[in-house]
């Protein structure tokens, strides 16, 4: 079973020429809306694997926030700890033809109280997992004892708050330009992963992944190669996979690259959501057997 706290917005994209600079004006080719959120993707993600996974984030008590919990349902979410306590927060996403894109977003209502209460219930189930994002660190560290936990720590802004991830999680999930712009080279990033105990996993888009573990080992693997509509939601479906991979029991290493897989895929439809795979469809890509390999070391 995985846990999934944090973000669901309902998205606004825009589709526009170009992303535009401060002072400009630009012409939107289209406008949609449809259901996002980094959390609240993520546990489709999960779903869309087969795994068990619960979104335990707020919404509220209203039309669209009940039409945004019946999607997720849809794709065999549990909704049953999602509090009803503050509103579906609005996201606007700038998406451009060759697929990149800006987000403005809004702050949810997750507080301290919730997240203890969803640590609680999280931590009296078997073989759990939780999952959390960078905006709730540092304040949510100390909450996280006792429970098995993944960061992705995007939204985190802070390297207090990026240590503190790290010192409590089993596995962080990071982009590359995050990581060091917070945790130092990939010198730190090997001694920090030994140091906590912590699997670093280290995304970087079209360029594919990197991995270190708590042994001092290190491995890398390739991203999908695809022609990519749209990457808005591409790290929570990586994130949301590598959770039910490991919640499968698969090895990180090998977790990873399944859902490096996953997530090229979804960056070949429109939208948060639409491009999610099943696993069939990953299985699929993957015709080949091969493993991870250890990465190349540098210098240290």
């Amino acid at each position: 079973m995985i846990t999934f706290c944090g973000y669901a917005n309902s998205d606004l994209t825009v589709s526009v020429p170009a992303l535009p600079a401060a002072g400009t004006r630009v012409q939107a080719a289209a406008i949609a809306r449809g259901d996002g959120g980094m959390a609240a993707n993520a546990a489709v993600a999960a779903a869309r694997m087969g795994a068990d996974a619960r979104f335990a984030g707020v919404v509220g008590d209203d039309p669209l926030s009940e039409s945004f919990l019946a999607s997720l349902v849809a794709d065999g979410v549990d909704i049953a700890w999602t509090a009803r306590t503050g509103q579906l927060t609005t996201s606007v996403i700038l998406v451009t033809p060759d697929g990149e894109r800006s987000i403005i977003s809004q702050d949810d209502a997750i507080t301290e109280a919730h997240l203890t209460e969803v640590v609680t219930r999280t931590a009296g189930c078997e073989n759990a997992w939780l999952y959390l994002d960078g905006y709730r660190f540092p304040w949510a560290a100390p909450l996280l004892r006792g429970v098995r936990t993944i960061v992705d720590l995007d939204g985190c802004t802070r390297a207090e708050g990026a240590r503190a991830a790290l010192a409590v999680a089993d596995h962080v999930i990071a982009g590359r330009a995050l990581a060091h712009e917070l945790l130092g080279d990939e010198t730190e990033l090997i001694r920090l992963a030994v140091q906590t105990g912590t699997h670093l996993l280290i995304t970087d888009g079209a360029r594919g992944w990197r991995m270190h573990t708590p042994d001092g080992a290190d491995y890398e693997g390739a991203a999908l190669p695809v022609s990519a509509a749209d990457v808005t939601g591409a790290g929570d479906c990586f994130v949301g996979v590598y959770a039910a991979e490991l919640d499968r029991g698969v090895d990180p290493a090998e977790a990873a690259r399944f859902a490096s897989a996953a997530a090229g895929i979804s960056c070949t439809k429109p939208g948060a959501r639409a491009g999610l795979p099943r696993r069939a469809t990953v299985s699929d890509y993957l015709t080949a057997p091969a493993k991870p390999t250890p990465a190349t070391r540098r210098t240290r």
